[in-house]
């Protein structure tokens, strides 16, 4: 499929850097981004012991996960106006600060009540790092570095998601899950150091506050809505059995309203919060389409392998996420890859690559049985790894490579919000499939095997325990084992459901690929804004 050719802006990354070597900034702006990553990922394995910990219902906490999610899908568009209005870098600082803080409160939390206030002041601090931080990496590379400097910041979005369940597991098992939340001290004062030290703002920046509109309150109002009504809807949708509850209904309601008018003022308003329009760029267009479906890839099979070796074959939160950390190993391992040939081959090969070899490794696991040992799967998930940092970092240099640097801090935003939705909608999506579609293969295993249900089965299951229960009391064991094979077994074929659906949908977007157009370097020097 051939497309049209566009040519990329002007290089203007040392106006930007301002002498920094560009590489310090990488560093700095990364290690702000891991750490908020990394904390998402490693929460979420706490949050039983969390639970225990603060006498709450595993429901109740599931609102630790929420409430962050919430607070961060809000801050997170919106944060390109703030470093305007109150500049990139001391906004960026105030953000890893407010975050450090609040991850220390998490930790010391001693009811359910504060810890959530603290996640929702944690959410807001950590809302803004992604967006800041890639928008500070593109304009202090040039648009020939890039691609390099994208797998700098690939590092923390990509691995660290993949690595946090194994340090969160190792530290809730070894220490105390309060020391998934202690863990991001450390960090975050270096990160400060950093950002203070080696990170400035460009000239753009400066002047931009004395041109900056109003705060928009419509705006920023409709987001605060819709983001939070989609997320709450997304968390908390199949454990009430979706539209089948009323609350559920006024919420997706709710979010549709607010949705269509935060759209309508972004595109209409002058000095709109988000800046809608910044879509009509194709490349940016497509490549926030794609990393919409990435998100819905990575987080999926991030969320669904190590659920299949804690439920199905019983292994700890820890275990599993050594068995599921090749594909962080993998990852480190395309980084240098990737870096070198972003600047010397078209994205959209690369993309290409990148997605086949997801697509076939998730259709690999669809082959799953219950034998697998725990190297069984070591390869494949390997290459998944490896081919997981053949997507993010050509979409990311597909996607800002027509734009101004101007530009890029608002479409920062849009871009790391579509791929936090996209996460939140495919974590949804997989576990309802893995809970309706385990329903529809009991019914199968049931209609396509009656003998399973017979006296003439139960009768040999019983026989089978009559030496460990005696023969009068044998009949419940051996209902309850059948019954138990029979939830593996169906719990199994949905695993296999939600692998071969994430596989569809990688192939799916190698179509979506090669619409995108070929980028040809900017002409002319650098220029000040």
């Amino acid at each position: 499929m051939a497309a049209a050719a566009t040519t990329a802006p002007a290089d203007q990354s040392a106006v930007a850097a301002q002498g920094v070597n560009p590489w310090l900034i990488a560093a700095s702006v990364m290690l702000a981004t891991f750490m908020e990553v990394l904390d998402t990922a490693i929460a979420s394995v706490a949050l039983p012991y969390i639970a225990g910990s603060l006498s709450a219902t595993n429901d109740e906490a599931t609102w630790v996960l929420t409430s962050y999610l919430v607070a961060n899908a809000i801050i997170l568009p919106a944060s390109n106006w703030f470093s305007l209005r109150f500049g990139r870098k001391r906004f960026l600082m105030t953000c890893v600060f407010i975050f450090t803080v609040s991850s220390f409160a998490c930790g010391a939390a001693p009811t359910l009540a504060f810890m959530l206030f603290a996640r929702v002041i944690q959410g807001a601090g950590g809302g803004a790092l992604q967006p800041l931080s890639q928008s500070i990496l593109l304009e202090s590379f040039p648009p020939a570095k890039r691609g390099a400097a994208m797998a700098v910041f690939a590092f923390g979005v990509v691995v660290a998601p993949v690595l946090g369940p194994t340090l969160g597991g190792w530290l809730t098992d070894t220490y105390s899950w309060r020391y998934a939340f202690y863990i991001n001290i450390p960090v975050g004062a270096l990160a400060l150091y950093m950002i203070n030290r080696f990170i400035h703002d460009p000239p753009y920046i400066k002047q931009a506050a004395k041109k900056l509109g109003a705060f928009d309150n419509i705006g920023f109002a409709t987001l605060i809505i819709w983001t939070g009504c989609l997320q709450v809807v997304l968390d908390k949708g199949q454990e009430v059995d979706w539209f089948g509850t009323v609350w559920v209904r006024w919420a997706v309601f709710a979010f549709v309203a607010a949705f269509t008018a935060f759209v309508w003022r972004s595109w209409n308003c002058k000095y709109a919060l988000v800046d809608l329009k910044v879509l009509k760029d194709r490349n940016f267009l497509l490549g926030s389409i794609l990393i919409f479906m990435f998100g819905i890839g990575i987080y999926s099979t991030v969320t669904v392998l190590p659920l299949f070796y804690q439920e199905l074959l019983g292994y700890t939160a820890f275990t599993a996420g050594l068995v599921v950390a090749p594909r962080g190993l993998g990852a480190i391992c395309g980084m240098p890859v990737i870096g070198y040939l972003s600047n010397k081959v078209d994205p959209r090969y690369l993309l290409t690559f990148g997605f086949l070899t997801f697509g076939l490794t998730t259709l690999y696991f669809g082959s799953i049985t219950l034998g697998v040992s725990p190297t069984t799967l070591f390869l494949p998930i390997l290459i998944t790894g490896f081919g997981l940092s053949f997507v993010f970092v050509p979409i990311s240099t597909a996607a800002y490579g027509t734009l101004k640097n101007e530009q890029i801090g608002n479409a920062s935003g849009v871009f790391n919000l579509m791929r936090n939705i996209g996460g939140s909608i495919g974590i949804s999506i997989a576990t309802t499939l893995l809970t309706r579609r385990s329903a529809v293969h009991q019914n199968e295993i049931l209609d396509s095997s009656p003998g399973v249900t017979t006296p003439g089965a139960v009768q040999s299951a019983q026989h089978a325990l009559n030496g460990f229960y005696g023969h009068a009391n044998s009949l419940a064991p051996a209902q309850a084992t059948l019954y138990q094979q029979l939830i593996q077994q169906a719990s199994l074929w949905s695993f296999v459901d939600v692998f071969r659906w994430l596989s569809m949908l990688c192939f799916a977007c190698v179509i979506i690929v090669w619409f995108f157009k070929k980028v040809k370097p900017g002409k002319g020097p650098a220029g000040a804004h």
